[in-house]
């Protein structure tokens, strides 16, 4: 309360000159100050007079050609000086007044944040450092997320027997990098994210310099995973030793947009998220998250910013239309072995490229039609992994589960 006090003190003050300007009169000496000159004149007609310098009937032309001019001086000064009536200039001071008062308001409540205390840029930085040194650790992350974390998918009946013998050959077999490299996958694929990041940290570690960029931000992303989203100081760790090999790995670059986001500089994470945006292809599984994310992370920024349009349908889509209205006039082998061409494609793709959840929907539906549910099970798993903080593509990815028939 006592900052709107001041601010409307202060308009006020801002205001005040302006309309004492508006209800104070002009000052006839100042309109015609000549008539100062001509009075002075008819005194020094007098001084000449007395002094003998000028005869009477000199000093007497020269008083009535003075006071002729005194007289157009005072007439042209009262010509001039016309002023609107009292209260017309009353009620403008008052309307400026308002203006000022609801304006200065007005912008405030747009711009500013009423409510907020004080917050200088050194104080902003100097806060931001201190979440993200404080930050809790993956351990400590993870235990927090425990609860809030949705169920493990069960694995289909020929897929868990297989994860058993993967998991019980590990526990002997603790120098196979290989070897965790494949559990932290399907551990994954089947959300079991802690599960998948020992994996994964097991591998890495065995690795050592011989670990790549994309071993590294799959770990770190695990972790993000396993921590309900957050990006601990040891996730951070693995997307700098990705981005050390590669300047350019997207998903490593996403997340470490996201760390500065969950710490205070939204400012650092647009600088990140928008070449990232721009320059990557549609259908890379970090552009849908920094399409929903980074209208707010330019708000808080301060930067005005409205991200790209997705593209509609393109080429590659039509095509695929085509295709599937053509398979209508196939035999049911020919469809059959169409079908399977497509979905080893798409499966190819999405393995390699990665894609929006329509497309790995697609994917599990169509290994259901072709009764392949021990794949389709692997499949659901790695996308509720890939789409872990997306909600709406996990109803979808859900839903296409249940088409399949691989959950309830």
């Amino acid at each position: 309360m006592l900052f709107w006090i001041l601010s409307l003190c202060l308009a006020l003050l801002g205001a005040l000159p302006v309309v004492g300007a508006l209800l104070r009169g002009r000052r006839r000496e100042n309109e015609a100050p000549d008539m100062a000159i001509y009075r002075d004149q008819l005194s020094e007609v007098e001084r000449d007079l007395a002094r003998g310098v000028l005869s009477q009937e000199e000093a007497e032309r020269t008083r009535a050609e003075v006071a002729r001019r005194l007289l157009d001086a005072d007439r042209r000064g009262a010509d001039r000086s016309g002023e609107a009536p009292r209260s017309l200039r009353l009620g403008t001071g008052v309307a400026v007044a308002l203006v000022v008062l609801f304006g200065a308001t007005a912008l405030y409540t747009t711009i500013g944040a009423p409510g907020f205390p004080d917050l200088p840029l050194q104080d902003r930085l100097a806060g931001a450092e201190e979440r993200r040194a404080n930050r809790p650790t993956q351990l400590v992350a993870e235990s927090r997320a425990a609860d809030s974390l949705p169920a493990p998918v069960e694995p289909g009946p020929e897929f868990a027997p297989l994860m058993d013998k993967l998991r019980t050959a590990m526990t002997s077999r603790r120098d196979d990098a290989e070897g965790w490299r494949l559990l932290a996958r399907n551990e994954a694929q089947l959300g079991n994210y802690v599960a998948a990041r020992k994996a994964q940290q097991e591998m890495v570690a065995l690795l050592g310099d011989d670990a790549t960029a994309e071993d590294h931000a799959f770990l770190g992303e695990l972790m993000v995973s396993a921590a309900g989203g957050f990006v601990t100081p040891q996730a951070e760790a693995q997307f700098d030793a990705a981005l050390a090999q590669n300047r350019q790995q997207g998903r490593a670059l996403y997340y470490k947009g996201l760390t500065y986001a969950q710490t205070g500089r939204p400012d650092l994470t647009f600088r990140i998220w928008r070449p990232l945006l721009e320059s990557s292809p549609q259908d890379a599984p970090w552009v849908a998250p920094i399409r929903g994310q980074i209208g707010a992370v330019a708000a808080r920024a301060g930067i005005d910013y409205a991200p790209p349009q997705a593209p509609g349908p393109g080429a590659a889509d039509m095509a695929a239309a085509a295709d599937m209205a053509a398979a209508a006039e196939m035999s049911p082998a020919e469809r059959e072995e169409m079908i399977r061409g497509m979905v080893e494609g798409l499966s190819e793709r999405l393995a390699t490229e990665g894609g929006p959840a329509p497309d790995w929907a697609r994917l599990i539906r169509a290994l259901g039609v072709l009764g392949e549910t021990g794949r389709a099970q692997a499949i659901f798993g790695e996308s509720q992994q890939v789409f872990a903080n997306r909600p709406d593509d996990l109803d979808r990815l859900r839903s296409a589960a249940r088409e399949a028939g691989i959950l309830n």
